[in-house]
């Protein structure tokens, strides 16, 4: 459970930064050499691999050398990860959402059936304790 945290933790710190998503987004069009990732960028080549290395450090991406032409490759499951973490999260809030839209739609039939016994309030007067 903690090399999953930790793991998390350097892929979000990675995705944290605006340049490195974009790099992720073109990596995930397909396999492109270091110039061509760096050209859209508005920074030099040394900070472009110093961006690569965070996102293989985080197991986003991982680069292969072949020749004198160094090639990125996106890394799918490290991706999957992060999807699955974010997934449980929502089926947890979705599931808290639900009871909380169940508790709120009984309430409302439950009142639906009393007498009002508060006279409805003009803006800006607030109700003394």
């Amino acid at each position: 459970m903690l090399n999953q945290s930790l793991a998390l933790d350097l892929m979000f710190q990675a995705l944290a930064d605006p340049s490195r998503r974009a790099m992720v987004d073109r990596l995930c069009r397909g396999p492109t050499s270091v110039s061509e990732l760096a050209k859209p960028l508005a920074m030099s080549l040394p900070a472009v691999v110093q961006h690569l290395q965070v996102l293989e450090a985080s197991g986003l991406v991982r680069t292969e050398k072949l020749g004198r032409v160094r090639t990125c490759h996106i890394e799918p499951r490290a991706l999957c990860t992060a999807e699955q973490w974010v997934n449980e999260r929502r089926t947890s809030w979705e599931r808290n959402l639900d009871r909380l839209g169940d508790f709120l739609a009984e309430e409302a039939q439950q009142d639906s059936g009393k007498p009002d016994n508060n006279p409805p309030r003009k803006p800006g007067n607030r109700r003394k304790p």
